[in-house]
């Protein structure tokens, strides 16, 4: 049984709700990339947040500086599942799962798409420089003409919540990229079909399998077999897609010799 919470630390909880609502709200997408997400490959984003420094609040007659901030965001290629298929995986909560439990009885096609995403942190920096915020964003883009760079972001953000700008900008990349390119893309391919209520759902074979998973199966068996994969991932994915018995047969012949 939880705790309530005292009323600082209510004023804490609603204090950074307010903070994170005024960093979306002052979010600003200066420069937005050439491309979308790519559907077929990984796809990587070279970001720019720019902030002026949280301590010129204090210092008002110093300035004008900018801090920018730098880095790489790598998405693997996207996947198309369905409920079901999320239901096999872990890290929600018993509330999320209860949900997917829902709509997967509901809507058992209804088509969604994972993004695997990592930082490069490798590739990060800050750093700060004495010109505004206006006059910064002219130089990069400037820079940016000259290296002919189609996924660069140049964002204007919060200097202490910088990473909310960030994610607020991912959160439109990737709805941006699904209705525009990927969810065309797998219709264009028979992988996908938009049903009477305008819903995208995944397309199924006479075996009931998805066409999605059956194509990229048959690319998983073929990189065991050439000793790219583990067999175990294999096996996750035939469960989590629930086709491991018809698969059966032709994963355990995998480990028998000839």
């Amino acid at each position: 049984m939880s705790l309530p919470l005292s009323k600082l630390e209510r004023g804490r909880v609603m204090n950074s709700r307010e903070r994170i609502k005024y960093a979306l709200e002052e979010t600003e997408i200066l420069k937005f990339p050439g491309n979308l997400i790519s559907t077929f490959k990984p796809t990587t984003l070279h970001y720019y947040v720019l902030a002026e420094p949280a301590y010129l609040e204090v210092f008002k007659n110093e300035g004008p500086e900018t801090k920018i901030r730098e880095g790489r965001i790598t998405w693997e290629k996207p996947k198309l599942l369905t409920p079901g298929y999320l239901l096999q995986m872990e890290g929600f909560s018993e509330e999320a799962r209860k949900a997917l439990q829902i709509l997967a009885r509901q809507h058992p096609d209804m088509a969604g798409l994972l993004y695997r995403m990592r930082y490069k942190k490798e590739s990060q920096r800050t750093v700060t420089v004495s010109r505004t915020i206006k006059d910064t964003f002219r130089r990069l883009k400037d820079e940016l003409k000259e290296k002919d760079d189609f996924l660069t972001v140049i964002i204007k953000g919060v200097d202490e919540l910088w990473d909310v700008s960030l994610m607020k900008f991912i959160q439109e990349l990737i709805v941006k990229s699904a209705y525009q390119s990927q969810f065309p893309y797998y219709t264009n391919l028979g992988m996908l079909r938009m049903d009477e209520g305008g819903y995208a759902v995944v397309t199924r074979n006479l075996e009931g399998l998805p066409i999605a998973a059956r194509d990229e199966i048959e690319q998983m068996f073929d990189q065991v077999k050439r000793g790219e994969l583990d067999p175990a991932k294999l096996k996750q994915e035939l469960d989590r897609w629930g086709v491991f018995p018809a698969y059966e047969d032709r994963f355990f012949d995998l480990f028998r010799k000839e």
